[in-house]
């Protein structure tokens, strides 16, 4: 539609020109809007305005040559100009109530539309250390970025999910010299107690608490910082992972070499923590293309070179490398970087920035002609560098960089205490076991992520009006049972039944629209029309929030309908147009939460 207003509009100033009613002026856009507020008519264009300058004409003068010189069309209703020379189009209620047929026809593919042009575009939303459980931000990354390439897809852009494993580095090291500890322990207490290995966890965990509310006597704990210090990982999740090698090999790796038992418990831990990340991600809905390993990063390739001293052979082709000191630095200062920045230190070792210069290189070798990241707040500072960098590269413009804000977590207004720390922090699995992967999904994208998302768990789990969540998802439920209603289908087959063969058949063809015509009817139909424009802006704006106050704002929009509208009624063709809308709606509602990841249930 918005094609064809500006065609309108194009032909209206086309004619004026012609007759002399408008002088010759060039126009780049007619700018076909929605407006806020419907009552202002379905669609509105500022060309007026935007004109006035060059044609050297009151914009309400050119608003009322324009409208008097528009063809008659049988999709607009009515056209005025309002304000200083707004020019609204109010469409006729066959052009509104078609979207009905549109949208039950085309079923899940409504909306779609050929904005990204199929371009590649890699997507990077999850960046973590496999050293310990994924916390409630890593969740909102997930699900965020899961939610995007969703809608980016539908809005025809060509996506590839991508989470970077932060796996290179002394980190690493710690994490494995931790569960060694924890294991050594546990082969301490079987040792001297006599005890299952599942007893001896128990004792060191009641050790960890105690230490933890104080006790610096608490012997395992004393004994495993004194060892690894501080930094190291002390979560109870390390015994839990000790205690499962204990169990697949005994005290078996007692008897090994140290520098072969350290490797051997780094690589098991890793892949142990790996493979609870996926079970984490996939219980939330959340999949990915790649699982990008740092440590491909620092491996020389054939040539004998890493993906490191590649991107610094390109930057220094392109100009951007100073080496001094004994180190070598990018010159970032080109780019209006206060100072440049050090990419390799003068000990030979390489930067962190050194690796993202890398990472980011290997992305677009790899043919993206868009990239994306998904990070927290915390790395603003580090936005411009690395997109200095990018078109130091030869990618100037490629790099979009998405900045998230923390997740406070609630319980009936009261904060949850965490600390990561102590390894006593509510993480993402912890969260989506006790909340559920919609709740959970729905509330970590509700907001902008620029904003602060305060997620109360007690009311994410309630099952009333007041759960944004549940309140989308009961108009979709409600939908199912008025066609299952209609149907006669009993209601233990409620969850089985194929609901678009029984609407297909229930509403039949040749559904008569001008019999709908009641106000409530007409803007249910301007919600599900805008549904495509939604979805576009979205992608285009790294968006997918917008979807959930979509969905909000169309299940308010039905229960208005149901409650004005009679759906069931006496009129045979009156009901198959009613039982349209229904089913269009519940196509539209159950688009619009698959696209950010939640289900839609057909009864609840």
């Amino acid at each position: 539609m918005r094609e064809h207003i500006n065609e309108l509009l194009r032909k209206a100033i086309s004619a004026a020109q012609e007759d002399g009613g408008l002088p010759a002026f060039d126009v780049d856009e007619y700018g076909a809007e929605r407006p806020n507020d419907t009552a202002h008519g379905e669609w509105y264009s500022s060309i007026a305005m935007r004109s006035s300058k060059q044609a050297h004409i009151a914009p309400h003068a050119i608003a009322d040559a324009i409208v008097s010189h528009l063809p008659e069309d049988a999709a607009v209703a009515s056209v005025e100009v309002a304000g200083p020379g707004f020019i609204n189009f109010h469409l006729s209620p066959a052009t509104l109530t078609h979207v009905y047929a549109e949208a039950h026809e085309q079923r899940d593919d409504f909306g779609k539309s050929d904005g990204g042009r199929n371009i590649p575009v890699q997507v990077e939303f999850v960046s973590a250390n496999p050293v310990g459980p994924m916390h409630v931000g890593h969740g909102r990354w997930a699900a965020l970025g899961d939610s995007l390439c969703n809608v980016m897809e539908h809005a025809g852009w060509d996506v590839e999910r991508e989470f970077l494993l932060n796996d290179y580095g002394s980190q690493m090291d710690t994490f494995g010299r931790s569960i060694q500890t924890r294991y050594e322990q546990l082969c301490t207490v079987i040792a001297e107690q006599g005890c299952s290995v599942e007893r001896a966890a128990e004792v060191i965990e009641a050790d960890r608490v105690a230490y933890l509310d104080g006790d610096e006597d608490a012997r395992f704990a004393r004994q495993f910082f004194d060892k690894l210090g501080k930094d190291s990982y002390g979560g109870g999740y390390i015994i839990d992972t000790a205690m499962e090698f204990y169990n697949e090999d005994g005290n078996a790796d007692m008897d090994k070499p140290d520098d072969e038992v350290e490797v051997d418990f780094r690589e098991r831990g890793y892949a142990s923590m790996l493979k609870q990340m996926e079970d984490t991600l996939d219980q939330g809905g959340t999949s990915f293309d790649v699982w990008f390993s740092e440590r491909q990063l620092h491996k020389p390739d054939e040539t004998g070179k890493s993906a490191i001293e590649r991107s610094i052979d390109r930057l220094d082709q392109n100009g951007y490398i100073d080496r001094k000191d004994g180190a070598i630095w990018f010159k970032s200062t080109m780019f209006g970087d206060d100072k440049d920045r050090v990419i390799v230190k003068s000990d030979g070792a390489d930067t962190y920035f050194a690796a993202d210069i890398a990472y980011h290189y290997n992305k677009f070798q790899r043919g993206y002609q868009r990239v994306i990241n998904i990070w927290g707040a915390d790395h603003h500072g580090y936005v411009s560098r690395v997109k200095n960098v990018c078109a130091a590269l030869g990618y100037p413009g490629q790099l979009d960089i998405l900045l998230g804000q923390m997740v406070n977590l609630m319980r009936n207004g009261q904060p949850v205490r965490m600390s990561k720390r102590k390894g006593t922090m509510v993480s993402y699995q912890e969260l989506l076991d006790e909340v559920g992967r919609d709740a959970t999904r729905y509330t970590l994208i509700s907001k902008s992520s620029d904003q602060v998302i305060n997620f109360d768990i007690e009311r994410a789990k309630k099952q009333d009006a007041e759960n944004p969540v549940y309140y989308v998802q009961y108009a979709h439920a409600r939908i199912c049972s008025i066609i299952r209603k209609a149907a006669s289908i009993p209601e233990d087959q409620a969850e089985t039944a194929d609901l678009d063969e029984v609407a297909d058949r229930l509403i039949g063809s040749d559904v008569d629209l001008s019999l709908l015509t009641d106000e409530s009817e007409l803007e249910l139909a301007r919600k599900l029309d805008e549904f495509e424009d939604v979805v576009a802006a979205a992608a285009r704006d790294l968006a997918p929030f917008r979807l959930t106050h979509y969905a909000e704002t169309l299940a308010g929009d039905f229960h208005s309908f149901y409650t004005c509208c009679h759906v069931l009624d006496e009129d045979s063709e009156l009901t198959r147009a009613r039982l349209l809308v229904c089913d269009a709606t519940r196509t539209v509602l159950a688009l619009t939460l698959k696209l950010i990841g939640v289900s839609a249930p057909m009864k609840m």
